[in-house]
């Protein structure tokens, strides 16, 4: 999205100094600026003000400071007293200029997914912006919104939650008028304690919304159906039983592990083919539809909107080697619900040998042992064995190695018709076991 240098003085309530450039995006890693960007640095564990000359070599035309202007450093600067700040206040000028197609995601689970097919949805009917991988905090949710061209005409945001209040600030920057909660779990309880306070955070979205809004709300889950009344937009339940406004029939998957079903809806029926892998991708999708739907999308374009949708990377990728092991590489995040879904993806391919390779769930708190325990033992229920990659908590049944390279090697000779999931937390960075097997 353009604007001048001035027009982001005045957005942000800073001071320039210098020429009154034209911007044409916004960047707040050095390592990714493109020409033309306006370069916003972060002060976190790193200060951002160190890469501000790395930056302007790069391409940028002018920066945000918290420090006045920098010596060495020939670029407009717009000073503010806070960066961060700033950059939220950007991204609700930003949204000024949007459209009211503005949906927010939100959900312990199924969040990402859900906004990429919901993207492809709307991308059926109109233009598009939806947030890049996870972008899903107060950072990245501007600069999804400042990443909107002129002519978008819907947005999807997804949104995260690390406490209470953090979904209403980004609400109040992304305004948005759909807000969908895919599912309330025992995620990150670590941070919020129990799962009613993970409700009330993620509720918040809900909460948000204008009145002449909708809420996409899940009704095969309590705390997501009960969000009902913490609402004055109107509702559209989404389910796997036909109580739901929007819910699906039929359910089968193909050897690809991608789920077929037969869709009904407000607005009539057709058959779906979804190009994500896993049955736990159908709830997903059916909130995309509830919320395509409501916007316009008809529904003889939703079939080719939820099989072209592009999901992020590292969910549900499945590759076939040149020796012909079946790699599934699941491994961007993991939590009891979505680590559950996988091993069920994993007993669903037709395979000799089963093997998963899990890192640990993380932000668990003191349910932690407990939930690696019981992952464990559904995984020797379905007849699969466990690498344990540096999480004792997966107990005796699991075959325990200290890293990645001692898990491939735990592995042994693969052979025709052997699978292997890899799934672990983001700081476990398991992709590194699929991208060693897979080439």
């Amino acid at each position: 999205m353009q604007f001048s240098a001035s027009e982001v003085a005045l957005g942000v309530g800073g001071q320039l100094i210098g020429a009154d450039v034209t911007i044409e995006s916004v960047g707040i890693d050095s390592r990714t600026v493109r020409d033309g960007q306006l370069f916003v640095p972060i002060v976190a564990a790193r200060d951002g003000h160190e890469f501000v000359r790395a930056a302007a070599d790069a391409g940028a035309v002018a920066y945000l400071t918290s420090e006045g202007t920098l010596p060495g450093v020939d670029l407009p600067a717009i000073v503010v007293s806070d960066t961060a700040a700033a950059l939220a206040d950007l991204g609700g000028a930003a949204r000024d200029r949007l459209p009211n197609r503005v949906v927010g995601v939100t959900g312990s689970v199924g969040k990402t997914s859900t906004k990429d097919l919901l993207a492809g949805l709307l991308a059926t009917t109109y233009r598009t912006t939806a947030s890049e991988k996870s972008f899903n905090n107060e950072l990245g949710l501007p600069l999804t919104l400042l990443g909107a061209d002129d002519a978008t005409e819907a947005v999807v945001v997804e949104m995260g939650a690390r406490g209470i209040g953090h979904i209403d600030l980004l609400c109040s920057i992304a305004r948005p008028t759909v807000g969908i909660i895919t599912r309330v779990e025992g995620v990150h309880l670590e941070l919020f304690g129990n799962i009613e306070a993970i409700a009330r955070a993620k509720g918040e979205l809900v909460e948000a919304l204008p009145v002449d809004g909708l809420a996409v709300l899940n009704s095969d889950h309590k705390h997501v159906a009960a969000m009902a009344d913490r609402t004055d937009a109107a509702v559209l339940t989404f389910g796997l039983t036909p109580e739901a406004d929007v819910y699906a029939s039929r359910i089968a998957l193909d050897d690809q592990l991608r789920a077929s079903f037969h869709l009904h809806t407000p607005w009539g029926e057709t058959d779906i083919r979804l190009g994500a892998r896993g049955e736990h991708q159908v709830p997903n999708a059916l909130a995309a539809v509830a919320a395509g739907g409501w916007l316009g999308v008809p529904i003889e374009k939703m079939a080719d909107g939820l099989f072209g949708a592009a999901l992020s990377g590292l969910r549900m990728d499945l590759v076939t080697t040149s020796s012909g092991v079946l790699i599934l590489n699941d491994a961007y995040n993991a939590n009891p619900t979505s680590m559950s879904a996988a091993l069920q993806s994993l007993a669903a391919l037709e395979g000799r040998r089963r093997f998963a390779v899990l890192g640990t769930m993380a932000e668990l708190g003191e349910e932690s042992a407990a939930q690696h325990s019981a992952i464990a033992a559904q995984a020797d229920q379905l007849g699969i064995a466990v690498i344990a990659v540096a999480e004792p908590s997966y107990g005796d049944t699991a075959r325990h190695v200290p890293d990645v390279e001692a898990a491939v090697v735990e592995l042994g000779d693969l052979e025709l018709g052997d699978a292997v999931l890899v799934k672990g937390s983001r700081v476990a960075a398991l992709e590194r076991v699929a991208d060693v097997l897979s080439n």
